[in-house]
């Protein structure tokens, strides 16, 4: 493979490998946007069934009513806390999967970054052959 092919192909899989951090991103993102959204819904929840007063002092149906109420949010609120777990759960593992692709876009841009100073060493080193080779043809038809 030819340097600037090897090149042209190292820079299609840096552009690769940076539209898949940046969906990735998005994807984080949206799934933090869930998390706040479920933490929020828990709060107001968890703040249903504790201002909604005590049962005791209530007449025996409405205290009974009162306490099923109370009974279904807190049941809800487990099931809440359940499904966000298991969603931050699904966070860390597109967080490492996100970690991951950034640290593959990171080598493969060092490496681009490499070949193409090689590259340019390469080319620098041929311009300055040349430039000595008509230097060299320059002195010597002076000299005769």
């Amino acid at each position: 493979m030819t340097p600037p092919t090897k090149i042209r192909s190292l820079s299609t899989l840096v552009d690769l490998r940076t539209t898949e951090v940046e969906r990735l991103q998005t994807e984080m993102a949206a799934k933090e946007s869930v998390r706040e959204r479920y933490q929020k819904n828990l709060d107001r929840l968890t703040g249903l069934y504790k201002n909604s007063g005590a049962s005791g002092s209530l007449p025996l149906a409405l205290a009974s009513n009162c306490g099923d109420y109370k009974q279904a949010v807190m049941q809800m609120v487990d099931s809440h806390k359940l499904d966000l777990t298991m969603h931050e759960a699904d966070m860390a593992v597109s967080q490492r999967a996100l970690n991951a692709a950034y640290v593959k876009r990171e080598i493969l841009g060092q490496v681009l970054q490499k070949e193409q100073k090689a590259l340019a060493s390469q080319e620098q080193a041929k311009e300055r052959k040349r430039q000595d080779e008509l230097a060299t043809q320059l002195w010597l038809r002076g000299q005769k």
